[in-house]
C-alpha cells in the first residue's frame, strides 16, 4: 500500500446518466491497482447510507455536497485519493467545495463529465428522465433544473462521443501526475 501524506480530491460532475461513476470507477481501480488507498463516493451511494434524507431542492443539494466535501476533505487529508461522482449542477456550490477542499492545501480536481442532455435521455438507465418529462420528478436536473457547466475544469472529457477507456485514461493520467508530484514534497 502506498502511504501519501495527504490524497487528492477528484470531483466529477455531469448531468445525470453522463458516465461520471463509470469514469470513476475506471480511475478507481487503476489506482487501487498501483496500491493506492482510494475511496469512491457516489451520489446515489451516499444518498442510501450517509445522507438518506437529502433532498433535491437548491439548498438541499447544497448541504448534501457540502457535507461530501467535508468527508472528502477528511480522507484526502489522511492520504486518501477521495473520487467524488455528483451532479452537483451549481457552480457557485461547486466553488465552495473547492475551497473547503483547498483550504486544507489537498489537491481538487474538478472533472466535467459532458453529455448532452438529449443522449442522456436515451442512455436513462434509471429511466428518471421519463419520469422526470413525465412531471414526476420535480428539480430533476438537466429537465426542470438547470446544469451550469463548469467554467475553468482541470479536465473535460466527452462521454458522448469519447470511449470509456480513453476518458478513465485522460483522467488518471492527471491524478497519477499529481500523486507523483505529492509523493516527491514528501521526500
Amino acid at each position: 500500500m502506498k502511504c501519501l501524506e495527504k490524497g487528492v480530491v477528484v470531483w466529477l460532475t455531469g448531468l445525470p446518466a453522463s458516465g461520471k461513476t463509470t469514469i470513476a470507477r475506471g480511475v478507481t481501480e487503476k489506482l487501487r491497482g498501483e496500491g493506492y488507498r482510494v475511496e469512491l463516493l457516489d451520489g446515489d451511494w451516499v444518498r442510501k447510507t450517509i445522507n438518506p434524507d437529502a433532498g433535491f431542492t437548491r439548498e438541499e443539494r447544497k448541504r448534501h455536497l457540502l457535507r461530501v466535501a467535508w468527508i472528502s476533505r477528511l480522507l484526502a487529508r489522511n492520504g486518501v485519493v477521495v473520487l467524488c461522482s455528483f451532479v452537483s449542477p451549481y457552480r457557485d456550490v461547486r466553488a465552495e467545495i473547492r475551497r473547503i477542499v483547498e483550504e486544507e492545501g489537498i489537491p481538487f480536481v474538478e472533472v466535467f463529465v459532458r453529455c448532452s442532455v438529449e443522449e442522456c435521455i436515451r442512455r436513462d438507465p434509471k429511466g428518471l428522465y421519463k419520469k422526470a418529462l413525465r412531471g414526476e420528478i420535480p428539480y430533476f436536473t438537466g429537465i426542470s433544473d438547470p446544469y451550469e457547466e463548469p467554467v475553468n475544469p482541470e479536465i473535460v472529457v466527452d462521454t458522448e462521443h469519447g470511449r470509456v477507456e480513453a476518458n478513465v485514461e485522460k483522467v488518471y493520467s492527471y491524478v497519477k501526475n499529481i500523486l507523483q508530484g505529492l509523493a516527491q514534497q514528501s521526500l
